[in-house]
C-alpha cells in the first residue's frame, strides 16, 4: 500500500532514540532468540520475559549508526515509500486520523498512543526490552516500540513477503493494543496464559481484526492539509498483509523452531486464524465484527 507522495508528515508525533544508549542488551543466542520472539512478537509486555535465563547482559552500543537518518528527516508520502521509520511515521498518522474519530462514534475519546523507534534496547515502563521481542506495546506508558529491524527479521526469518502493508499491519496491530487499553478488553490477555482459547490469543485475534478494521478505511484518512495518506489497496497490497498475519502464527513459528505444533503454549493464535480475523476487520470495517472474546469458533469469524 502506497503513500501520497505529497501527504505531509509530522515527524514530533514519532519519538527516534535511536542515537543514545537505552540500556542492556540481552546476549542469547539463535535458538534462545527464537524462543523470545516465540513468546512476545507482536504485543505480548516484555516484562513477561523477566527470570527466564536466556542469559547475561552485555552492554548496548550507544551513538547513532551512520547510516541511520532520523526520523526528523520525514516530510512527506514519498518519505514513506523509501524509509520504513518514516513508513512507521505515516502509518501511525493514518491511524490517528482513523481511529480518532471513529471512536467518538461510540461516544469514546481516545488518546493518542506514544510511539517510539528504537535501536537494540529500549527502556520502557514495562521494563527494559531488546530488539528480539519484536515490536511491543507497553499499557504502562501506552506506548508502541519498534525496531525496524524487525522487518527484515519478518521477511528473511519468518517468510512475509515484504510488501509495504506488511509493515504497516505489524503497525497497526500494536495500535490496536492501545484501542483495546482504551476500551478495556486489554485485560482479558491475563485470562488464560496460553492455549488455542485463552485470553491471550483472544486479545491479539482482536488486535488483528482491528488492523484490518483500518485498513478498510486506510484510504480515506487525511493529513492535517487534507491530502490522503494512502493510496487505494491493490491485491499484491493485502496479501502482502495476510503474509505477516500468517508469517506470525504461533503454529508457523512452532513448527519452525522445533517441527511440532503445540496448540497449548499459544498465546497469538494460528496462521489461519491471524488471517482470518484481519479479513473480519478489513472485509466489514466494523469494529463489532472483531468479538474475538466471545467469539464460540475462533477459526471461523
Amino acid at each position: 500500500m502506497s503513500f501520497n507522495d505529497d501527504a505531509r508528515l509530522d515527524p514530533s508525533r514519532v519519538r527516534d532514540s535511536r542515537g543514545g544508549r537505552r540500556g542492556t542488551k540481552i546476549a542469547v543466542g539463535g535458538g534462545s532468540i527464537l524462543l523470545l520472539v516465540v513468546a512476545s512478537l507482536l504485543g505480548i509486555n516484555p516484562g513477561l520475559l523477566e527470570g527466564l535465563g536466556l542469559g547475561a547482559p552485555a552492554p548496548a552500543p550507544s551513538g547513532r549508526a551512520a547510516d541511520t537518518p532520523a526520523i526528523s528527516e520525514c516530510a512527506t508520502g514519498a518519505d514513506a515509500n523509501e524509509r520504513a521509520d518514516c513508513r512507521i511515521l505515516a502509518t501511525v498518522q493514518s491511524l490517528d486520523a482513523f481511529w480518532v474519530p471513529y471512536l467518538e462514534g461510540y461516544g469514546r475519546t481516545l488518546e493518542l498512543p506514544g510511539v517510539e523507534i528504537f535501536r537494540d534496547t529500549v527502556d520502557t515502563a514495562c521494563g527494559t526490552a531488546s530488539s528480539e521481542v519484536g515490536p511491543f506495546y507497553c499499557p504502562g506508558d501506552t506506548t508502541a516500540y519498534f525496531d525496524t529491524g524487525f522487518f527484515t527479521d519478518l521477511r528473511e526469518d519468518f517468510g512475509a513477503d515484504g510488501g509495504a502493508l506488511a509493515e504497516e499491519y505489524v503497525v497497526a496491530h500494536e495500535y490496536g493494543h492501545h484501542i483495546q487499553n482504551t476500551i478495556g478488553t486489554l485485560q482479558h490477555s491475563r485470562q488464560g496464559a496460553t492455549g488455542p482459547t485463552s485470553g491471550s490469543v483472544r486479545v491479539e485475534l482482536q488486535a488483528d481484526c482491528f488492523a484490518g478494521l483500518w485498513a478498510a478505511h486506510a484510504a480515506r484518512t487525511m493529513d492535517s492539509s487534507g491530502e490522503m495518506f494512502l493510496e487505494p489497496f491493490t491485491e499484491a497490497d493485502l496479501r502482502s498483509a495476510l503474509s505477516a498475519a500468517a508469517a506470525v502464527g504461533d503454529d508457523r513459528i512452532q513448527e519452525a523452531a522445533t517441527g511440532r505444533v503445540h496448540p497449548e503454549g499459544w498465546t497469538h493464535g494460528s496462521a489461519a486464524q491471524r488471517q482470518a480475523w484481519f479479513l473480519e476487520g478489513y472485509r466489514y470495517g466494523d469494529i463489532n465484527r472483531c468479538n474475538t472474546l466471545a467469539a464460540e469458533d475462533l477459526d471461523n469469524p
